[in-house]
């Protein structure tokens, strides 16, 4: 009987189905049990509909897409209570097709934004018949529709709804749902809802609701709903769920329900009907809103027109003598490098469909500038494009600090464009109300975040649920490192004080059991600090939205899910440091009026004298005890020493800093081979930057930039067996290209390795 039953319920309250450890586990579980397709039905919501859809697809089973909605008694306009009626009754909803999943998208985000009542996001009739085709309606559990009648006796009303929602979806998408998990009214539901289907013709199906995957996990989650109920397991009088909604086999549903074998097999036929297939490319830009240009030119047009003009105005004279002192070359060569490298990054753009990205970020830059606005001068690997500097989305020129694009935006390996934005904190607000306002409120919306139980967290929750007392559960969770990655079970093998300490009390056993087996779940959602989203068009074609506690719209699928979609997701971070400049310049200018920031020399001689006497307070990342020492140490003379020490100053890295300075007093540098020289010269014979990876990638084994784009990628993964892979390719290739022996090629690429 394995194969013979479609799970068609996967409830997750409290841990929705976002959480990638709950996915993996729902996905585990169907391939032990042999089944062919599960449906995730979460209450109220879509959340997990992305990950859920990968992760099913990939080990080659069907994903059935479903929400388990709230329907209201009467419509969602009306936010009231209504004398002897339910607030609301569950409905299952199923898409049968790609329009039934758009139709659920639409269905979903009218219950968060226009049905909410006492926090419930609620549908009415109305609404899923305007949003019927392509679904497949299960006329809900215990807390149904029809339920609700039946619990009054009065057969004729429950008859009447059924009859509703048959003529909404008509005969071949609507179901009666049977449940049997063990409790007392089912039986008498179950009889009842027989009753009508066979009056109205209405097929039967068997649903089970899945809320843990094994039946051992049911004290588990019960600790888990204490945690989101915030009360104790000893509490009488709280939310509990029987033991039996697990994730059933076909054998135990068929013993279930013996009476009924049509309705073990309408589950397959259901799973036969439904045949969503999501597109997600992430490197597609077709639904990110395009850019009309204001001159009526075509868009890739008016794009390189605005970078050639921003050349002109940022390339004067001065700003190219300087470049002819960097690379060591005349005013003719240095201009054919600028116009080559703009042309390149403008003609990838273009090519790659991105060309509206740029336009739409320079455009709400540049008017925050315009409003005053402060605007940091650019973050990340943005800061390598000349196309963003030309366009003022960044400030920094890449050839002056020799930034590659390639980091950027890599054609060889194509990862849609990624610019993170500064604003001044308390203006932020402005900036993307311009942007809801130039593409439409429904086109723009924050992101949702999912907090996790980490490793830490989850003992302490976990031992307040238990009742233990906040010293106790601290003697535990104070062993547990604090840094991202923890897990408790690595604790428990790594620290024999730890285990010891739990072996030795049935009280901390009891608590480490529940919190190993709750570790990674969501527990709760919330608003990203930084992501925003614009759309081609309302956003609820894409992805359902919500609002959060806070009152912004946010979509249901979080930043991973966002990208996977294909939508353009932006970085708009508040900064609170840009504030205090912008103040620290305002007062500046009630003494020097005509005091530009942005003409501020960069290798200022007093302003490095500061730094070099430990006169760090207030500043930025060269306040602490360690950096002040540095800096009296390095001996700074230009912007440039400030970013070597920058970059220097970080787990590992900082073992260099007496190397370099010993280098810069004059030690020589010995390399490994003599073209290192040009990799780390600048930086005392040290590789301290990813662009410097990249570029002994080229010189040294003649990786193209965008290979050694993926090889920086490699590096920053950390993964043992990519980085096998790509250290296999460096000796090949610098014996191919230097005729560098294996040995000597291994040795120089150690440090990158463990960059």
């Amino acid at each position: 009987m394995a194969t013979d039953f479609v799970h068609l319920h996967v409830h997750t309250e409290y841990s929705t189905l976002d959480s990638m450890a709950r996915v993996k586990m729902i996905v585990a579980r169907a391939l032990e049990l042999g089944m062919k397709s599960v449906a995730m039905t979460d209450h109220g919501n879509l959340f997990g509909a992305v990950p859920f859809y990968q992760n099913m697809t990939r080990a080659g089973l069907k994903p059935i897409l479903g929400c388990e909605v709230f329907l209201a008694p009467h419509t969602i306009a009306e936010k009231k209570d209504f004398p002897n009626r339910k607030r609301s009754t569950h409905l299952t909803l199923l898409a049968a097709t790609n329009d039934g999943y758009y139709n659920l998208t639409k269905l979903v985000t009218t219950s968060h934004l226009d049905g909410v009542y006492m926090d419930e996001p609620r549908v009415d009739l109305d609404v899923l018949r305007q949003y019927s085709d392509g679904i497949i309606c299960l006329s809900g559990d215990g807390d149904g529709p029809i339920h609700e009648w039946l619990d009054k006796n009065n057969f004729e009303e429950a008859e009447k709804v059924a009859q509703s929602l048959l003529d909404i979806y008509g005969p071949e998408h609507f179901y009666i749902e049977l449940q049997n998990h063990g409790e007392e009214m089912q039986e008498f539901y179950n009889q009842e809802l027989v009753k009508i289907a066979r009056k109205l013709n209405i097929k039967l199906v068997a649903t089970n609701d899945v809320h843990f995957i094994a039946r051992e996990d049911h004290d588990a989650h019960d600790v888990l709903i204490c945690i989101g109920e915030k009360c104790l397991k000893l509490d009488d009088n709280r939310k509990h769920y029987p033991p039996e909604v697990y994730f059933k086999t076909g054998d135990e549903m068929a013993q279930m329900f013996p009476e009924y074998p049509e309705a073990l097999s309408n589950s397959l036929e259901i799973a036969e009907k439904c045949n969503v297939t999501m597109v997600l490319d992430p490197t597609s830009s077709e639904k990110y809103p395009q850019f009309e240009s204001p001159d009526g030119t075509p868009r890739e047009e008016y794009f390189s027109k605005v970078c050639n003009d921003g050349m002109a105005r940022l390339y004067g004279d001065k700003e190219r003598d300087r470049l002819c002192e960097i690379y060591d070359k005349d005013r003719e060569e240095v201009d054919k490098i600028l116009l080559d490298r703009l042309k390149f990054e403008i003609d990838t753009i273009n090519s790659l469909g991105f060309a509206s990205y740029f336009l739409i970020t320079a455009d709400f830059i540049n008017w925050a500038r315009e409003q005053g606005i402060p605007v940091g001068p650019g973050r990340g690997s943005a800061a390598g494009s000349l196309v963003s500097y030309t366009m003022s989305i960044t400030n920094i020129c890449p050839m002056r600090f020799g930034l590659l694009f390639e980091r950027f935006l890599n054609p060889e390996r194509v990862s849609p464009p990624d610019v993170d934005i500064d604003f001044c904190q308390t203006r932020r607000p402005e900036v993307i109300d311009y942007v809801r306002k130039k593409y439409g409120e429904r086109c723009v919306s924050h992101i949702i975040t999912y907090g996790t139980l980490g490793a830490k967290s989850v003992i302490r929750d976990v031992a307040r649920t238990l009742g233990i007392g906040f010293m106790d559960a601290s003697k535990l969770a104070d062993m547990i490192e604090t840094k991202p990655g923890v897990k408790l079970r690595d604790e428990y093998e790594a620290k024999e004080e730890l285990s010891e300490m739990i072996e030795a009390s049935s009280t901390f056993k009891e608590l480490w059991e529940y919190a190993i087996k709750l570790e990674g779940l969501s527990r709760n959602t919330g608003v990203h600090a930084a992501g925003v989203v614009i759309g081609d068009g309302p956003l609820d074609e894409h992805v359902p939205l919500a609002r959060a506690k806070e009152g912004e719209v946010v979509t249901q699928a979080d930043m991973g899910a966002i990208t996977e979609i294909g939508l353009l997701k932006m970085d708009f971070l508040g900064l609170k440091n840009l504030t205090v400049i912008q103040d620290a310049v305002n007062h500046i200018k009630v003494h020097t009026p005509d005091f530009d920031i942005e003409r501020v020399d960069l290798d200022n001689k007093p302003a490095l004298d500061l730094l070099n006497r430990g006169e760090t307070m207030g500043v930025f990342q060269l306040e602490s005890g360690g950096m002040v020492e540095t800096c009296q140490k390095y001996g700074i003379q230009t912007i440039d020493d400030i970013i070597d020490l920058l970059a220097l100053y970080r787990p590992g890295a900082m073992d260099f800093i007496p190397q370099m300075i010993e280098v810069k007093n004059g030690k020589p540098v010995e390399y490994d081979h003599p073209l290192e020289e040009q990799i780390s010269g600048d930086t005392y014979g040290v590789m301290i930057y990813q662009e410097q990876v990249q570029n002994a990638a080229r010189v040294l084994a003649g990786y193209s930039l965008g290979g050694a784009d993926i090889l920086r990628r490699a590096m920053g993964k950390k993964k043992p067996s990519e980085m096998a892979i790509q250290r296999e390719i460096f000796v090949k290739g610098a014996k191919e290209t230097n005729d560098i022996e294996a040995p000597l090629a291994n040795k120089i690429f150690d440090p990158i390795a463990g960059f």
